[in-house]
């Protein structure tokens, strides 16, 4: 090959297992991630079929996805047959050997927060999990993708998967982000910008300035919403922010393999002259705050902007989304973001439940209230990440401004028949889709970042975080 090799060509060469066919490859895969939506599907299936997971010790489970929020806690649910989620995945997880993180435990949380903060994900690794925002992960240089139930079966039992090999796109983001501009408004604007099939095929690869000036949890925020970009997945060359972020975590090496596997991440990186499927450059001065109207992710637009009119936006939405989404929204073309009046805020979920998320939240709810009517909740993305927010006092915070201050788990950033925010309520909401009935039935999401949900909970309408309250 000409040119040099792409980070992603690194570690798929490394891991490559086989060739099948032109187009895939057998690749071994270092870590599975399991969570009880799925996992004893994958689990008992394959005690079933009389196979043994071949590597227990690189196999972890988290209860995460249908798990209730409220403080106090049990398996009990809202979720129809959730509890049973809950027990037979704990129960399948104990029977296989598995490490599992589970309610009670210090370590719970959202697989995709509990991976990065225990370094279970490292640079160079493959990490696969039966969720689609598996992606968020290859924020610290790891190839990260999302699987069904099937597939985690195979990988289970062999630590191999069969895969199709993607395509490479670079999005290179020059200069730097304005001051109260994040890496979720950064996200939002790609997806605007290029659409949700914009990386459809693709590994995408963040660089640039803009991206380096990320630290690690911003990263990982912006790699997460890769799968509403359409992409296989998402990465970022680790660099020495993720070295020290990842030094003295459980599962990270240390003494001598330590410095070894410093001296193989630091070679981590695209060449010099590497070729890519697809490349795009992005001005990060063009990113402001943004905010969705729509009913998809691409269906966004910076906070101070106007609902479009179809001919802005027809090489990219089809006429029949746009119609759909004015109608679901209660919207037309024309009304301004800013002042649209929030029934909820919602801060939580795998793109933005980190504590610098919470920390920058809190830092604007400081010695304020939510309006009157709104209804908020936070709820952090581990119980890790809880404990140290209270130690820090975010906690009380966000409870006298009038937050409801929750467990760790997925919560509403999905509506799957259990808790939701109710029938046609808007909801401004720090989640990653903002589709039809996400939040409950028929609830209108408006995605936005940490910030943003704070300032508009305090404002009780869609607030520019940037503006005094």
């Amino acid at each position: 090959m000409t040119g040099g090799r792409t980070l992603f060509d690194k570690i798929w060469s490394s891991h490559r297992v086989s060739a099948i066919d032109d187009a895939s490859d057998l690749v071994l895969v270092d870590r599975i991630l399991l969570h009880e939506r799925t996992g004893a599907v994958a689990l008992r299936s394959l005690a079933t079929a009389g196979r043994r997971v071949l590597a227990p010790r690189q196999s972890f489970v988290v209860m995460d996805h249908v798990v209730d929020t409220r403080p106090g806690r049990t398996d009990a649910t809202m979720i129809p047959s959730g509890t049973a989620f809950i027990t037979a995945t704990r129960d399948a997880a104990r029977a296989a050997g598995l490490t599992l993180f589970d309610l009670g435990d210090a370590e719970q949380g959202i697989g995709h927060v509990v991976s990065p903060e225990l370094g279970i994900v490292l640079p160079g690794a493959t990490l696969v999990c039966p969720d689609s925002h598996t992606c968020s992960q290859g924020a610290l240089g790891a190839l990260a993708w999302g699987i069904g139930s099937t597939a985690a079966e195979h990988a289970l039992a062999t630590s191999t998967l069969r895969v199709k090999r993607p395509k490479t796109m670079r999005i290179t983001i020059d200069g730097e982000l304005d001051s109260g501009v994040t890496a979720k408004d950064l996200a939002l604007h790609l997806l605007s910008r290029f659409g949700s099939s914009g990386g459809a095929g693709h590994i995408v690869e963040y660089a640039g300035a803009a991206v380096r000036a990320l630290d690690v949890e911003a990263r990982l925020t912006l790699c997460n919403m890769a799968t509403e970009f359409g992409a296989f997945s998402a990465i970022i060359a680790p660099d020495e922010k993720v070295f020290d972020y990842l030094k003295g975590r459980r599962y990270a090496p240390t003494g001598a393999e330590w410095d070894a596997a410093l001296v193989s991440w630091r070679l981590l990186r695209s060449d010099e002259g590497a070729l890519f499927d697809a490349e795009h450059r992005v001005d990060a001065r063009d990113v402001a705050p943004m905010v969705t109207w729509g009913v998809s992710p691409q269906q966004a637009i910076a906070l101070d902007g106007e609902v479009p009119d179809f001919a802005n936006v027809e090489g990219r939405d089809p006429r029949e989304l746009h119609d759909r989404a004015l109608a679901y929204m209660d919207l037309r073309p024309g009304v301004r973001m800013a002042g649209l009046p929030i029934d909820a805020a919602f801060i939580g979920s795998c793109t933005n439940s980190r504590l610098s998320d919470l920390r920058r939240a809190a830092a604007l709810l400081r010695g304020r209230k939510v309006a009157p009517g709104v209804k908020a909740i936070c709820v952090p993305g581990s119980t890790a990440v809880r404990a140290e927010a209270e130690a820090e006092g975010i906690d009380r915070i966000f409870r006298d401004a009038g937050f409801e201050w929750r467990e760790s788990g997925c919560s509403m950033c999905f509506y799957a028949g259990g808790e939701n925010f109710g029938l046609r309520q808007r909801v401004i909401s720090s989640t990653n889709r903002n589709f039809e009935s996400r939040q409950g039935p028929e609830t209108r999401s408006h995605l936005a970042s940490p910030e943003t949900v704070a300032a508009s909970a305090v404002a009780g309408a869609i607030a520019d975080p940037r503006s005094p309250l």
